[in-house]
Order: C-alpha cells, then sequence, then structure tokens
C-alpha cells in the first residue's frame, strides 16, 4: 500500500509541476498544435503548447521508481533501502515509454513540417511492431499466462507466437483509441486517470490473492498504475478546459499502452473493453464512419468522427460533451469492477475474506 500512495503522489507532484514547465518552455520553442480546419471552434487552440505526454511519462517513470525506494531512521541516521523491481512492472514501463516514443517521434514529424500529418502508417506500425515484440518476449520469459483473459485466464491459450501477434493488437489498439479520444480538453487525461485507478485497484487485489489469480508481480502492476493514476490527474491540472497543454501522441500513445500492458499482464485482455468503455465508443465510430462513408457512397453515418466530434457540430459546448463523456468512462470503470468482483465471489474469494487469509 505504501509503494503505491508513494507512486501516485511523487507522479502527481512531477507530473504538475513538469507540466507548468513544460508550458514555459514550449511557448519559447514555439511547439504548437495545430488543428484541422474542419473543426472551427478549436481554431482558438491553435499553437496551444502539445507533447505534454513527456511530462506524463517522467512523472510515471519517478513516481514507480521512488516507490521503490524505503527510508527509515536507524538512530540518529537515515537508511535508505530498496526494495525489489518486479518484471512485470518494468514490462509495463517498457511498453509506456516505448509507445511514448513512437507517438514523440509522431509529433515530432508534425512539428517539424509544420503540418498535421506525421509518421506514415507503415512507420508507425514498424515502432509499434518493435514495442510490441520486446513486450510479448519479456512476458512470456517471465512466465506470464499467454492464454486470452476476461477476469482470469481462459482455456483459449495462444501459445508464445500468436500470443505476441495479440499483444500487438491491443498495444496498438488500446494506444490509437486513447488517440481518437484526445480531441476535446481534458477527455483523454481524465478518462485515462479512472482506468488506471481501475487497475490500481485489480492488481493490488491479484496480489493479495495470489491463490486466485497466480498474477506474478502484482504490487509492481498496482505501483505503475498508480503512478498513470497519479500522472494523469498531475496532468488533468493544465489540460483542463481551457488547455493550456496538450498531451500529443506522445502521451496518448504512451496511456494507451500502459492501459493494454496492465490488461495484458492482470491477465483481464477482455475485461479492459468494458473499463476502457469510452475508448471503444470512440474507436468504433471512426470505424463506422469510414466504413459508411465507403460503402454507402460517401454518406456519413456522423456529423464527423471521433463521436466526441459528432456532438460538437451539433453544437454541445466543449464542457458539457467532456463531463458526459467522463461519465460513460466512469460507468465503464465500474461496470469492469464489478464483473471483476463478481468473478471473485463467485470463485469463493469471500471465505478467505472473512478467514482473514486476504
Amino acid at each position: 500500500m505504501i509503494s503505491m500512495l508513494t507512486a501516485a503522489t511523487v507522479a502527481f507532484g512531477v507530473a504538475i509541476l513538469g507540466t507548468a514547465y513544460a508550458i514555459r518552455l514550449f511557448r519559447a520553442w514555439n511547439v504548437g498544435q495545430f488543428i484541422q480546419e474542419e473543426l472551427e471552434g478549436h481554431m482558438h487552440k491553435r499553437g496551444t503548447p502539445t507533447m505534454g505526454g513527456i511530462a506524463i511519462i517522467l512523472a510515471v517513470l519517478a513516481g514507480y521508481f521512488v516507490s521503490h525506494v524505503r527510508v527509515r531512521l536507524e538512530g540518529s541516521s537515515l537508511v535508505w533501502t530498496s526494495t525489489e523491481i518486479e518484471t512485470a512492472g518494468l514490462l509495463v514501463i517498457g511498453a509506456v515509454v516505448g509507445m511514448g516514443i513512437v507517438g514523440f517521434i509522431d509529433d515530432y514529424q508534425k512539428i517539424s513540417r509544420f503540418r498535421n500529418q506525421g509518421l506514415g502508417i507503415a512507420a508507425k506500425f514498424v515502432g509499434q511492431l518493435a514495442v510490441a515484440g520486446f513486450f510479448a518476449w519479456g512476458a512470456v520469459a517471465s512466465g506470464a499466462s499467454t492464454a486470452i483473459g476476461f477476469v482470469r485466464p481462459t482455456p483459449l491459450d495462444l501459445g508464445a507466437g500468436l500470443f505476441a501477434v495479440w499483444v500487438l493488437l491491443m498495444l496498438t489498439g488500446f494506444a490509437n483509441a486513447v488517440n481518437f479520444t484526445d480531441g476535446l480538453d481534458g477527455l483523454a487525461s481524465g478518462s485515462a486517470a479512472l482506468v488506471a485507478g481501475a487497475y490500481m485497484i485489480i492488481a493490488f487485489w491479484m496480489f493479495r490473492h495470489p491463490a486466485i489469480y497466480g498474477v506474478e508481480g502484482g504490487l509492481g502492476l498496482a505501483a505503475v498504475a498508480s503512478a498513470m493514476l497519479g500522472a494523469s490527474l498531475g496532468f488533468l491540472w493544465w489540460n483542463a478546459a481551457p488547455a493550456r497543454i496538450i498531451m500529443g501522441d506522445v502521451g496518448s500513445q504512451a496511456l494507451g499502452g500502459g492501459m493494454a500492458a496492465l490488461a495484458l499482464l492482470t491477465n483481464t485482455h477482455l475485461l479492459l473493453a468494458i473499463i476502457g468503455g469510452l475508448y471503444v465508443i470512440e474507436t468504433l465510430s471512426v470505424i463506422i464512419q469510414v466504413a459508411g462513408f465507403r460503402w454507402f457512397g460517401g454518406r456519413r453515418v456522423f456529423r464527423m468522427a471521433p463521436i466526441h466530434h459528432h456532438f460538437e457540430m451539433k453544437e454541445w459546448p466543449e464542457t458539457t460533451i467532456i463531463t458526459r463523456f467522463w461519465i460513460l468512462a466512469a460507468i465503464g470503470v465500474a461496470l469492469g469492477l464489478g464483473f471483476f468482483y463478481r468473478d471473485f465471489l463467485n470463485v469463493g474469494g469471500v471465505d478467505g475474506l472473512v478467514g482473514g487469509s486476504g
């Protein structure tokens, strides 16, 4: 519990101070956001500092590693020690940093070319493939389950080869899903805090009940999730409407990759679709829009996709859309945690609680 509190507190502090510094620095360097011409209501955001996700990543790193430091007083001296850094936590950190690097290169290409187009699809896929490959190799080598999981592993075991493909689909899918959602001030960072909070609870619960879940490194996973929670909230302080800074692809790719990595190592792959239901809705709206446009003679299902822009085109106030979408994100988190706890009760976990083993 101490490691989780430390990770969240340190990450929040680094994010809130680091983002404030990044705003001043990026303004001085003229690192600003480009806006699609269709979004007339967003023209006032043109030039808002972007790539704030760098502060999120640094905050996650600081929170996670500082959470392993212990200080105690022996006589008149302070004694510094450290706890073991678990492989599972490092794998998630690797996914956050790796996907963040891909997003950083994408953002840098946009800024250097002075247009809203970064890495090509092929180049981005290669980067994401490399991250997924290293993650899958590390997960299998550390003994993680290669079976598809909902709340716990199912009988459907993919084996190492297909598991690597599944990792790629999840990492890229959720990284892009968070990226789609990052279109309104604070929408992605606020919803990311909710999802990270859910995985903090799930990972810690698994750490407390190893006989039921058998997840290695549960406490380390909880510490990473706590750091992601603190970092997202610290960034949200400056990213809330009207945003002083935008996370950019470096932030959305890192957060989405981190969520997928947490789901993969807690064997809650499919549960992530409920906990991160808002991101699924945003992604489906894009798929539906593209499919409708191509297959039905150029007809649009929504006025604009992702779906939060559809409501903007209907002249909903931005803060109204953000608040209502946060509510949807919270409902998804609540449902996901409900499914998780119901499964715990179904396997007799409540007996362990009553008996004191939890």
